[in-house]
């Protein structure tokens, strides 16, 4: 099966799938989207396959959504499905019937972040980043992973204050990873976990695995991400002067200029003239 802009590799029980778009930092646009289902489609009907690996190539892992497929003039149905769709892709890796494993070196944010959320185990490079940079450009959350990996408090200090690059270790003491490695030895260890989850006996850790998100769905797991999609619909479909303003610098002058048009604003203040004694 041909691929371009992933690559899937089986060596034995272990299915690598790797992100391919090393120019883009390995962005998730339409076409990678459909490359991924139709790469866990071919791994999840394997029966040889017993564990799933997902890497990127080149600088990063992955830097996110592709926002040049959110079109300005979008209609709010056509936001929502593209919204959708994305949701459905990280989703797919929660509830695969085969472990998933991902390394994570460079960049991992936005649509990455919560790719590497979505696997069962993540382990990171040292130097890695890990985030949800998209309240900065006034956008929302595709799958709002992260309070349910992490807890409120630090989602919040995340998604409400601006703390868009968390480095290795602070994720692994935040429980957004599970361990930290040198990047050199990356690969060696990702291989080294996935061929012990090989070991072990397939419908166990199938069925070990359906117990445990099934515990996650009655706390409300699903409803609570469904919910928080449809809040991402309108966050993308509600324009306001701010938001008009941010993305039209944005468009004509690039991502520094309108962060620092939105300071600017933000904390302007007009200076009084002295009280008078």
């Amino acid at each position: 099966m041909a691929f371009d802009c992933i690559a899937l590799r089986i060596e034995g029980p272990i299915a690598h799938i790797r992100l391919n778009r090393p120019d883009k930092l390995n962005a998730i646009n339409h076409e990678m989207l459909l490359e991924l289902h139709r790469a866990l489609d071919e791994v999840e009907q394997n029966p040889a396959v017993r564990v799933v690996t997902l890497a990127g190539n080149g600088r990063a892992f992955c830097s996110g959504f592709d926002l040049s497929e959110l079109q300005p003039d979008s209609s709010a149905e056509q936001t929502r499905r593209v919204l959708q769709a994305d949701f459905d892709l990280i989703l797919r890796f929660w509830h695969s019937p085969k472990p998933t494993l991902a390394a994570v070196h460079g960049y991992a944010l936005g649509g990455g972040f919560e790719l590497a959320m979505a696997c069962d185990m993540t382990i990171a490079a040292e130097g890695a980043l890990f985030g949800e940079p998209e309240p900065k450009f006034g956008s929302g959350i595709v799958a709002l992973l992260l309070p349910w990996v992490t807890g409120p408090k630090q989602a919040k200090e995340m998604l409400l204050f601006g703390s868009d690059r968390i480095e290795a270790p602070r994720a692994l003491e935040m429980g957004l990873i599970n361990r930290v490695v040198a990047l050199d030895t990356l690969m060696t260890e990702m291989i080294g976990i996935a061929g012990r989850c090989a070991m072990l006996d397939a419908e166990a850790v199938r069925l070990t695995k359906s117990a445990i998100n099934r515990s996650y769905s009655t706390m409300g797991f699903e409803q609570a991400l469904r919910e928080a999609l449809e809040i991402d619909v309108t966050i993308e479909t509600t324009e306001t002067a701010e938001s008009r303003t941010f993305k039209d610098i944005l468009a004509r002058q690039g991502v520094k200029a309108a962060i620092a048009w939105r300071e600017s604003r933000v904390f302007k203040s007009e200076q009084a003239p002295p009280e008078q004694h």
